[in-house]
């Protein structure tokens, strides 16, 4: 896919990773628009980047903004939905497990009513993560939930076809969604990364590469990149 003139929806696009791609995109030539409950959390954004707000797990709203939004060529999801619980599994609040499960529900939705507005030849990435097919302890959860996303992708990609559909699924990355700063900050990614093969916590600019790569290449659909510095090898 040419990249340039083309036009990109990015659902969690104002921080991390989504807005990492998006900010890639725009250098290309695409038109973004990134989404997200808090649009005012990407602040300053360059040139050809707008912010729209909405949130993935209300319908109507997205009906809404799809249909103000289209036609569009790419189509990009990294929400998270809200929050993810931790810890395990025969000690979990069960209803704190159940709400994990709005990443999904908000990539379905995404998909559902976003998927009829593409292009043709257009592409949609979704952002799983490591723990989908290795799940450390106290990860069930993430594990659960990154599962599904995959194989809702790969259930998709032969029914959308010729549009694309893909996963990219990092593994411990650096972004805003862990709130500590200075030496607490570091000494957590060293302590989650200690294992890895390469024992750093990567970066969002590393995941998006891999998000563009989905997106510009005609030939991969229903594929999962593992961008995760060896965690499912480590």
């Amino acid at each position: 896919m040419e990249l340039n003139g083309k036009k990109a929806i990015i659902f969690g696009g104002t921080s991390g990773i989504g807005l990492a791609a998006a900010k890639q995109l725009a250098v290309l030539g695409a038109e973004v628009i990134v989404i997200s409950r808090n649009p005012e959390k990407a602040g300053d954004l360059p040139p050809g980047i707008s912010a729209r707000s909405c949130d993935v797990r209300d319908r109507d709203a997205l009906i809404a903004l799809f249909q103000s939004c289209a036609p569009f060529d790419i189509l990009i999801s990294s929400a998270t939905g809200g929050s993810r619980a931790f810890g395990p599994f025969l000690e979990m609040d069960m209803d704190a497990y159940q709400a994990s499960f709005d990443k999904l529900w908000g990539y379905a939705n995404v998909v559902r009513f976003g998927a009829q507005h593409l292009s043709s030849n257009g592409s949609i990435v979704l952002v799983s993560g490591a723990p989908a097919r290795k799940t450390k302890p106290g990860q069930v959860a993430l594990g659960s939930v990154g599962g599904a996303v995959e194989a809702l992708v790969r259930a998709l990609a032969p029914e959308i076809a010729p549009r694309r559909i893909n996963i990219v699924s990092p593994g411990t990355i650096d972004t805003p969604m862990v709130v500590l700063s200075g030496d607490e900050r570091v000494e957590q990614y060293q302590k989650l990364t200690a294992c890895n093969i390469i024992p750093r916590a990567g970066t969002p600019e590393e995941v998006a590469q891999a998000i563009i790569f989905q997106v510009q290449n005609d030939f991969v659909t229903g594929t999962t990149i593992d961008v995760d510095g060896g965690w499912l090898l480590s």
